[in-house]
């Protein structure tokens, strides 16, 4: 099991709501998400346009190549009865991508807190510790 929150990704009147996958292992400087070209064209950011850079990241499966959008949308997490903030994030699109990803800065920015991976409970980090939260289930962008 893996921890998945429901987020919602806008860009200029753009909305796609969908689950993430909240990966500590993806590491980064500043507040990413990495989205699969299905969720990127939904977005109007792909094809890739001016302020889209293709980039290269070293991942453990080896190098991968991505497109770079610098703060280029707005995410937050949807949980009922709570109305989140939104937090401005890059955008890395990935071809090879089948789910949305959230970077370890992306996770704190939403203050996200993984309390049991392997059980896929989690929580927001200003809530009492027993206000366990489950895993949402996937969302593939094929």
């Amino acid at each position: 099991m893996v921890v998945r929150v429901r987020i919602e990704l806008v860009k200029e009147g753009a909305r796609v709501e969908t689950s993430a996958l909240a990966n500590s292992g993806y590491e980064s400087e500043t507040p990413q998400v990495l989205i699969p070209v299905k969720v990127a064209e939904s977005l109007t950011l792909w094809p890739p346009v001016r302020g889209i850079d293709e980039s290269v990241f070293e991942t453990a499966g080896g190098p991968l190549r991505v497109w770079v959008a610098s703060k280029a949308v707005k995410v937050k997490v949807i949980v009922p009865n709570i109305d989140t903030q939104y937090v401005e994030a890059d955008v890395v699109i990935s071809p090879l991508a089948d789910e949305v990803l959230l970077s370890d800065k992306m996770i704190s920015e939403l203050n996200i807190a993984l309390e049991d991976v392997g059980r896929g409970y989690w929580r927001f980090t200003w809530e009492p510790k027993e206000s366990i939260r489950k895993s949402e289930p996937p969302k593939y962008w094929r």
